[in-house]
């Protein structure tokens, strides 16, 4: 028996490939809405803290504070005078008017938290312990 060598190399050559699209779309768009609904799902699930993502709220007599923790936070300074003694387990707790009408900055690489408090508010009143 001879084969045609020939011949099928023609065939071979005529015939181009062809990829049809369709099908292609349709599974990479699968696969983006699983991920995209997956991974939302995963963030809603990490919010154990606080699920309304408000700060902890801390009654300390008529005041309340909120309760501002911040990964290795190891200075606190009001008013260019340092509270870091007040730092309880990387947290401290900060008067709501100094929150709603002072400046506080945030720097957590470098662990610190520097406020400015209101006019005519009083710096030993503006940070507390955090009660836990």
């Amino acid at each position: 028996m001879v084969l045609d060598v020939s011949r099928y190399r023609d065939k071979v050559k005529k015939n181009s490939p062809r990829f049809n699209m369709v099908p292609f779309i349709d599974v990479v768009f699968t696969i983006l809405i699983f991920l995209m609904v997956t991974s939302s799902f995963g963030a809603a699930a990490d919010q154990t803290q606080s699920a309304s993502g408000k700060p902890q709220v801390q009654s300390s007599g008529t005041s309340e504070y909120y309760l501002v923790p911040v990964a290795g936070l190891k200075k606190v300074t009001v008013n260019g005078q340092d509270m870091s003694s007040y730092i309880r387990n990387g947290a401290i707790a900060v008067h709501t008017k100094v929150i709603d009408e002072g400046e506080m900055i945030i720097r957590s690489k470098n662990g610190e938290i520097i406020i400015t408090t209101p006019q005519g508010f009083p710096v030993n009143k503006a940070v507390t312990i955090p009660n836990q």
